[in-house]
């Protein structure tokens, strides 16, 4: 593993080193003998007018295969660098899943001019699926699959497979439809091999993993995996077979979601591409946003500070431990919200909840803080005096028993309004727990040393 890893960091430095020396030709011949993926990760290197360049030499049966290893996003800006006719080719050449994904990436008159150059058939596949909300599973799936009907031998379903199976999505799972192209169940790939050949497929047809196109692709995406299923069967209102999810989609869309996770925890916006490939600005604006929130939640913490002036005029010590209270508090918050948010995406926790979900963390917190408190009680108190000790240590019991109970509860109420809880936790409990905390500190202050 590390001498495959040594050979693309040697890989990656001449292509840097080419790109550099605008060896657009040595680029090229590298590029041609690498992988697809790996040829994707070294034109992400490349600014998107080089990379435009080195993308139309590339041999024409391997082009394909490399833009399909691109992010939407990258996918897009390589568009407007490439000739109307091979743009077209291209189009048309994607899967109608990735053709849609790309389809939002692009502007709007650019992509209606895309899909009115299309084939019909690949028309009649994609749009519909453009009719979905962004982010539902009907705007994820794939309408390419082959379905049987019951009364469908398994020798007859084999047979269709081996004809048809090159342009569908999957073959593991077979959607059973019923002349009206309603779902009557699934056959997987291997109970039709095994059965005799004249049994018909509605005898080795089960129940699935279905879904409605209107449902989110993340929690499509989880009843997936959740199930061990090689995929979801993504049907509309009325029962009717429109697309499939292949478990294949369903690590794709639970990688960006959890990309999309960890970047709103650490107080930014996921990149959605290559971090090489982003434009200096882009990663400005992903991150500028969440920095003047926080810096606005600041304001209200100076304002704490403020109102109790004449406690820390009196006890000047006191000023020493606020960033260790203030840190702590905001670190039990972020950890009580990390661990809920986790929970309510694999579905462990629902909104309805909120009650074990607090009972639970108020005894956590309280634990945490216990053993906190303690030792800030001991340490203070030898270092300065036990009255000291005793404010520090009662605090940490408070703020981390106050913060675990937010921090938990958050992502739960963000998640019964319809807001992302990454997206709500992480500011709202920096505020909240930096204010809160700082009140509670001065209250006991007050109440033990008497300023």
């Amino acid at each position: 593993m590390g001498a495959v890893q040594n050979t693309f960091d040697d890989t990656i430095a001449r292509a840097t080193e080419l790109l550099q020396r605008k060896d657009l030709a040595a680029m090229s011949e590298l590029v041609a003998d690498l992988s697809p993926a790996d040829a994707a990760r070294v034109l992400e290197r490349a600014d998107s007018s080089e990379r435009a360049v080195l993308y139309r030499l590339l041999p024409k049966d391997k082009a394909l295969d490399v833009f399909e290893q691109f992010d939407a996003s990258v996918r897009g800006e390589l568009l407007g660098g490439l000739r109307d006719d091979d743009v077209i080719t291209l189009f048309e050449e994607l899967d109608p899943d990735d053709r849609v994904e790309l389809v939002d990436e692009l502007p709007s008159n650019v992509a209606h001019r895309l899909m009115q150059g299309l084939s019909a058939t690949e028309r009649d596949l994609t749009a519909p699926m453009l009719g979905y909300a962004k982010g539902s599973v009907g705007r994820r799936m794939s309408p390419e699959y082959i379905r049987v009907h019951p009364s469908t031998t398994a020798g007859e379903a084999m047979h269709q497979v081996r004809t048809t199976g090159a342009d569908a999505e999957s073959v593991y799972m077979l959607p059973v439809t019923d002349d009206s192209r309603r779902l009557v169940g699934v056959a997987t790939l291997a109970d039709v091999a095994t059965a005799e050949p004249e049994t018909p497929v509605g005898e080795v047809a089960a129940p699935g993993p279905v879904v409605t196109a209107e449902i989110s692709a993340e929690d499509a995406a989880r009843m997936c995996l959740g199930n061990r299923s090689p995929a979801v069967v993504v049907v509309d209102s009325e029962h009717r077979l429109i697309g499939i999810l292949t478990i294949e989609q369903c690590s794709r869309i639970l990688e960006e979601a959890e990309d999309e996770d960890a970047a709103r925890a650490g107080g930014t916006e996921p990149l959605r591409r290559p971090y090489l490939a982003t434009p200096v600005l882009s990663i400005v604006r992903s991150r500028v946003v969440w920095l003047l929130v926080l810096a606005l939640s600041a304001i209200l913490t100076v304002q704490v500070l403020e109102i109790f002036e004449h406690a820390l005029a009196a006890v000047v010590t006191l000023a020493l431990f606020i960033p260790l209270l203030t840190g702590t508090g905001g670190n039990t918050g972020s950890q009580a919200a990390t661990t809920v948010t986790r929970a309510l995406a694999v579905g462990d926790v629902r909104p309805r909840d909120i009650a074990a979900v607090l009972f639970r963390e108020v005894r956590v917190g309280a634990m945490m803080g216990a053993m906190l408190g303690s030792l800030g009680f001991v340490i203070a108190g030898l270092v300065y005096d036990f009255h000291l000790g005793l404010v520090i240590g009662s605090t940490l019991l408070a703020i981390c028993t106050l913060a675990a109970t937010v921090g938990g509860a958050m992502p739960l109420l963000a998640k019964k309004i319809g807001v992302d809880p990454a997206v709500f936790s992480t500011p709202f409990i920096s505020t909240f727990c930096d204010a809160s905390g700082l009140i509670v500190y001065f209250m006991i202050a007050k109440l033990v040393l008497g300023v």
